[in-house]
């Protein structure tokens, strides 16, 4: 196990560990980063997500994203260009702490404790899909609610609160669930894509540079994570873009009582392959900015804490 007494080059790397690696305050100083890392990320981008969930559900609701701002701001101000913004900040302010955290404690399982020798590829692969199960858990009562707002017109509810009742009252807590394995469809390769993409893009930026990562100043390695995040981030969006077009039809348009592969198939049969990439540019453009700032700012606060920056090891 790391000591919290490494010594670095003076002005070189982190500075001296107050909190021992792997320890369980590790551990949760890493779901806290990644709690600050994507809530507020993820609510940023509430116009983007907001008008891309739109086009997929409808593709003739609007000819633009520009003309899509336009309208909604014109018909409902700002509040209208933020809709959803309360279940996207909770939703996945519980998903990134979860995620993040959890990614560091399989990653330590699995790589250090269980499979020492195993290719490290995979050790990110099955770190991340065993983190990214366990927070959409979390995730899926708010994305739900999140989708239904946007998506309906009028709309669903006015706010969190109310759609939670809404979904309640009218299908039990089990109507808060009914898009889960699709967000499981759309989440556990985006992040195993994420995560193992960011760690290998950061390894490679640091083997061209051809110095150990120590080396640098802690604002070049956090340089170094946001480029490796929004490289990472382009890739998995689209992987995973077709399962993002299939949670926002369901939550949408799905039956009541019609189970989740009947359902499925009918909404592939009425948008066919094409339909699944629709808003695909958006999404490409949103989640790009949006891995680059998470990796950035998880990173930095790693670093407020005297803690090694993430891959590259």
């Amino acid at each position: 196990m790391a000591s919290a007494h490494d010594t670095k080059a003076p002005g070189r790397g982190p500075p001296k560990q107050k909190i021992e690696l792997f320890s369980g305050t590790y551990f949760g100083a890493c779901a806290l980063g990644g709690v600050i890392a994507c809530g507020p990320t993820h609510t940023s981008v509430t116009p983007l997500d907001l008008v891309k969930t739109r086009r997929q559900v409808d593709p003739k609701i609007y000819t633009s994203n520009i003309s899509a701002w336009r309208a909604i701001f014109h018909n409902e101000g700002l509040r209208g260009v933020f809709f959803g913004w309360s279940p996207t900040f909770i939703g996945y302010c519980f998903q990134g702490g979860g995620k993040y955290g959890f990614y560091e404690v399989f990653k330590y399982i699995y790589g250090d404790q269980m499979f020492p020798n195993m290719n490290k590829t995979v050790v990110y692969l099955g770190a991340s899909a065993s983190a990214e199960f366990i927070a959409d858990l979390a995730l899926c009562p708010f994305e739900a609610i999140k989708v239904r707002m946007q998506t309906t017109l009028p709309p669903f509810a006015n706010n969190m609160r109310e759609g939670w009742s809404k979904i309640v009252a009218k299908e039990g807590y089990g109507g808060l669930y009914k898009g889960l394995y699709p967000l499981w469809a759309r989440q556990i390769p985006y992040t195993m894509c994420k995560f193992a993409t960011f760690e290998k893009t950061v390894e490679a930026i640091y083997s061209t540079l051809g110095q150990r990562k120590e080396s640098y100043s802690t604002l070049q390695q956090t340089g170094v994570s946001f480029l490796g995040g929004y490289i990472a981030g382009i890739a998995c969006a689209t992987i995973s873009h077709p399962a993002d077009v299939m949670v926002s039809k369901l939550n949408s348009d799905r039956k009541a009582g019609e189970g989740a592969g009947t359902a499925i198939s009918r909404i592939y049969r009425n948008v066919g392959f094409v339909g699944l990439w629709n808003g695909l540019p958006v999404r490409i453009f949103m989640i790009g900015t949006l891995t680059a700032f998470q990796w950035l700012i998880y990173d930095s606060f790693k670093v407020s804490l005297g803690l090694p920056t993430t891959g590259g090891h």
